[in-house]
């Protein structure tokens, strides 16, 4: 291939691999009702008078997909971290044994569910327009290559890999959807 050609489909595939991390980043957020401790995050406890983050005072962990156990390293602070949970405004019910913290989430209701897939499949589709975009700017580039004089045989065969190149991303799009709408379902 020659070399105006490489960086024009360098420049593409770069523009859409983006497109494919940015919906994975995307659908990442969805809280789709399986525990994780990084749901906790944002928490963060008034500790001697001080904003101290909840993972430096306990450790906290998801043994299932409906359970996040929050385990204070000084028990001294277990009521100060309950306390905090409540105060984050998660829609969390923290129960409080003496030793650990635990917080059971509850299965989504199945309008959520729908709710959740609506978002994957707009999430899904913004990045399929976003390849389709740059497989458009590739497709200028090629017709300015045109205009230089360059072989019409050559730009017909780029184009024809710039539309391969181009499905193949949207095919990853659609595999990602699918995948994510059984994980929502399955819930």
């Amino acid at each position: 291939m020659h070399e105006d050609l490489q960086i024009i489909f360098d420049t593409v595939k770069e523009g859409m691999e983006k497109a494919v991390e940015h919906f994975v980043s995307e659908v990442n957020k969805l809280r789709i009702g399986r525990a994780s401790a990084s749901m906790l995050d944002s928490v963060t406890v008034d500790y001697y008078g001080s904003r101290t983050p909840l993972n430096s005072l306990a450790t906290v962990q998801a043994p299932d997909a409906q359970t996040i156990v929050i385990q204070p390293w000084d028990r001294s602070t277990i009521s100060l971290i309950e306390k905090a949970v409540l105060e984050a405004n998660l829609g969390f019910n923290p129960q409080n044994d003496g030793k650990v913290i635990k917080i059971y989430l509850p299965p989504p209701t199945e309008e959520r569910r729908r709710q959740m897939i609506k978002l994957v499949h707009r999430e899904g589709e913004q990045a399929r327009v976003s390849i389709r975009h740059r497989r458009h700017e590739g497709l200028e580039e090629l017709r300015k290559l045109k205009k230089e004089g360059w072989p019409e045989d050559d730009l017909k065969r780029a184009e024809q890999e710039l539309d391969k190149l181009t499905r193949s991303y949207i095919e990853k799009i659609d595999q990602l959807m699918k995948k994510k709408e059984e994980d929502i379902l399955s819930i």
